[in-house]
């Protein structure tokens, strides 16, 4: 499949413009993240927290290192079983640490560790994180006026909703750019560009909804 989107990665609020989808792809994990994972409505737990801490732990580095470092990620996180790694200690700090080819960030490490327990918490209020993420679109992909075209925001009205809703239950590392960025990913909003083959697929397949865009720059 040819690929044309530009995944929104920054760590700062800002805003770019650019022309559809380009990501550059440099190695074959990349094509696949976009052709296969990227903005496909994703239902499930387990995998909401691998794309939610694959976010996190990308703070500040590149999306490019991020998918090299995902087997990586996955081997040191119990493949971001959030039940086993809420029972972290000490000791698993240390072993993710001195794992070799692991970001040797302790906050980011233990900040994972954190959002796991918090994670779980969230499942026992609402029945499913997932359920509640994709209940502020009402369980359809948004198409944001603008977006398809390029004018795509690193974070908006949305995300900053959401990010305080989290801030409010004790996640760590997750800002509003950061959460927009996995709600691109997680298929919540379908920032394709309307030439990419993936945003006609996501769009035939799942209920959407179009929406003008808010506290955006224009």
């Amino acid at each position: 499949m040819q690929s044309s989107c530009q995944r929104i990665s920054f760590g700062r609020k800002g805003w770019q413009e650019m022309s559809s989808c380009d990501w550059g792809f440099t190695f074959e994990a990349m094509r696949e993240d976009h052709d296969k994972e990227w903005g496909v409505p994703l239902h499930d737990d387990l995998k909401q927290f691998e794309f939610l801490m694959m976010e996190a732990m990308q703070c500040g580095l590149s999306w490019t290192l991020m998918m090299k470092k995902r087997g990586i990620f996955r081997s040191c996180f119990d493949n971001f079983d959030y039940r086993k790694i809420a029972e972290y200690t000490e000791d698993d700090i240390e072993r993710i640490i001195n794992t070799e080819g692991m970001i040797r960030s302790r906050k980011k490490i233990e900040a994972v560790i954190s959002n796991a327990r918090c994670y779980i918490a969230m499942i026992e209020e609402f029945g499913s994180f997932s359920e509640w993420l994709w209940s502020f679109s009402d369980g359809k992909t948004i198409l944001y006026t603008g977006h398809g075209e390029g004018d795509i925001p690193v974070s908006n009205g949305l995300s900053d909703k959401i990010v305080k809703e989290l801030k409010k239950r004790g996640f760590k590392y997750l800002g509003t750019v950061t959460v927009y960025s996995h709600l691109q990913a997680c298929g919540i909003i379908n920032d394709h560009g309307k030439d990419c083959p993936c945003y006609k697929r996501i769009n035939d397949n799942w209920p959407t909804v179009r929406k003008r865009r808010y506290l955006e720059r224009k």
